[in-house]
């Protein structure tokens, strides 16, 4: 009786962990963005729940739209040099990046699809990402292969293999990076990863 309520119990934690831990985050985010701005608005006089909110994201807004012009990308990217020589700042700084690229349209854009290869050596599974594709004098197709590394797939390595040494994975390049970020604990799509890998 006291395992049976156990497990019921246990189940109603579980399903209720998620949406519990989404609003936990979605608290966290609004309070952050209402928090960068409400200092200014309370000088102001205005007290109103959400306009700190909205003021954050119209100043994001137009400092995206500063940063994608030439003076812009030129004081950023002089920002990021200076960053990049404070020692700590430095190590936090490049690291909050990669994991922000990693989900970035860029990355995502610069993966051509997903497959599986053989490595590090031959009966190793390894989801990677194709880059490029080239054929050299005989014909013979390649794949230019990222091999990214778990929990941050922006690092990694770089391989270049025959085409038909590789396994294309039915999924999206988004997909494949969720699996590879979660460490294999979210398969891709609605199959399980294994599925993807032939019988020996």
């Amino acid at each position: 009786m006291l395992l049976k309520l156990r497990k019921i119990i246990l189940t109603g934690l579980f399903a209720v962990l998620p949406i519990a831990a989404t609003v936990w985050i979605l608290r966290i985010i609004f309070l952050f963005l209402e928090g960068m701005t409400s200092p200014i608005l309370k000088r102001l006089g205005v007290e109103i729940p959400g306009v700190g909110l909205l003021l954050t994201l119209v100043i994001i807004f137009l400092l995206g739209l500063f940063v994608t012009n030439v003076l812009g990308k030129r004081l950023f990217a002089w920002g990021e040099r200076l960053l990049h020589n404070i020692p700590m700042v430095s190590t936090i700084y490049s690291t909050i990046k990669q994991i922000t690229n990693a989900f970035s349209g860029a990355t995502v854009r610069s993966f051509k699809k997903v497959i599986f290869i053989q490595y590090p050596r031959k009966g190793l599974w390894t989801m990677s990402f194709v880059t490029n594709e080239s054929t050299n004098a005989f014909g013979d197709e390649y794949y230019h292969v990222f091999v990214p590394t778990t929990p941050n797939p922006t690092s990694g390595v770089f391989t270049i293999i025959l085409r038909e040494d590789a396994i294309l994975a039915d999924i999206s390049v988004e997909e494949g990076l969720k699996a590879i970020i979660s460490g294999g604990i979210l398969d891709p799509g609605d199959k399980p990863i294994s599925s993807f890998i032939p019988k020996k």
